[in-house]
């Protein structure tokens, strides 16, 4: 079970007199649990420590509230590993791209057909923000599969349904009636546009978070966290003690996070990009997605319907998109955090690599903290792109199979 941040417990432990005890428990936390607790008591640090003694400064401190907050463990699975040795010029590559950039940066690419893997501290979990509605739709597809779901459901977003940050459904949602689509339409609108609010609308669909961890680690998919989902990420990611629903109409969340306190914004910030509750390793992204190329994670139906929409996305046309030649195809996901003075937590770009030779490559291309400018950032995706293609076309190449020797085929083919 994950575990939980509660506030009121906090203050209560405090109150009652448990604090040494209560700090006992804290130094076992993960270092963002640790700033979310104190993001969690920062209002009452703030003005003080008197306040107990003090009724009119008490008057100013907010109501209790409740936020439980989910810290996912890993997915108990066994890793999936490579099959074959990674190409050693490809590696170099990566690590030159990767070790000439300020910022940390994850590289991972695998070939969907020969099962190789190279890396670039691929192993390290880097948030992925927008990355994760791959999981969420995998999700759904899953249920699809089951026969829980159907494409062609229809699901309607009200205003109670927005989120933040990039919802573009919200234009259509008019009056008390709400935007009505398929559940179909709803998975290309998170996919394609990184709609938060139809993925939230999605996720709750499928029965929430746990339902999402679930699945990975149902399918093995490894060092692939899923977090408590928009609103509750990306408040604590913020340093803001609770969800309002407010915070969903305007500006109203941006006016609220510029009215914290310096201290308690870096300190949530930099919590979250040290252990971030929504972390995966590019490696294990990467894998995930050859898994879903070679039809090892969704029906045949559900797998070519995910990769076309994939292939549909609009958005991160100058990432990795960006040096993707004439001829070949690149269905993939975005992903964008917050920013905090000039740097931005999560900046990343993962998907499918097709050449016109049918031949595939699985990648994921995250940055988990940088300061550097976004032109520099989308290079170092393009440059990925780049030597994937070059490797691609010194590669050697096995003959077709229309051209093998007869004799050889029908020798291999007799079960020795």
């Amino acid at each position: 079970m994950p575990r939980l941040f509660n506030a009121v417990r906090i203050r209560r432990m405090f109150g009652d007199g448990q604090g040494a005890e209560y700090v006992r428990k804290f130094e076992g936390f993960s270092p963002f649990q640790r700033t979310m607790t104190v993001v969690g008591l920062a209002p009452a640090l703030l003005l003080g420590c008197t306040v107990h003694g003090n009724p009119e400064l008490a008057a100013y401190l907010p109501a209790p509230y409740v936020l439980s907050f989910p810290f996912p463990s890993a997915a108990k699975a066994a890793p999936v590993r490579p099959s074959a040795p990674a190409p050693a010029a490809l590696v170099a590559s990566l690590d030159s791209i990767a070790r000439n950039f300020n910022g940390v940066v994850g590289i991972a690419v695998t070939s969907v057909e020969d099962g190789w893997l190279a890396t670039s501290n691929g192993e390290r979990k880097l948030p992925q923000q927008s990355v994760s509605k791959l999981w969420v739709t995998m999700t759904v597809l899953d249920q699809v599969d089951q026969g829980k779901i159907r494409l062609d459901d229809l699901l309607t977003i009200t205003r109670a349904d927005f989120t933040l940050f990039h919802q573009p459904v919200a234009s259509l949602v008019k009056g008390d009636q709400g935007y009505t689509a398929t559940v179909g339409e709803i998975i290309r609108r998170a996919m394609q546009m990184s709609d938060n609010t139809c993925n939230d609308k999605l996720l709750r669909l499928v029965g929430g978070p746990d339902a999402v961890r679930a699945f990975i680690a149902r399918k093995g998919l490894g060092a692939i966290r899923f977090g408590p989902g928009e609103k509750l990420l990306q408040v604590a990611t913020a340093g803001l003690a609770e969800w309002k629903p407010e915070y969903s109409m305007g500006n109203t969340f941006a006016v609220a996070r510029s009215r914290l306190a310096p201290g308690v914004r870096k300190a949530a910030f930099e919590a979250y990009v040290a252990d971030p509750p929504d972390g995966a390793a590019p490696e294990a992204i990467a894998m995930a997605l050859a898994r879903l190329k070679r039809g090892e994670l969704l029906s045949p139906n559900s797998t070519a319907w995910l990769i076309a929409t994939m292939d549909g996305a609009r958005t991160g046309r100058a990432r990795v998109h960006g040096a993707v030649p004439p001829g070949w195809v690149y269905g993939h996901k975005t992903g964008t955090g917050q920013d905090l003075g000039g740097r931005t937590a999560g900046f990343n770009d993962v998907g499918i690599l097709t050449a016109p030779d049918g031949r595939s490559y699985a990648l994921a291309v995250m940055i988990g903290d940088t300061p550097r400018p976004i032109r520099e950032r989308q290079q170092l995706m393009q440059a990925v792109a780049q030597a994937i293609v070059a490797h691609h076309n010194r590669a050697p190449r096995a003959e077709p199979p229309g051209n093998v020797d007869p004799a050889w085929k029908a020798f291999t083919s007799a079960g020795r």
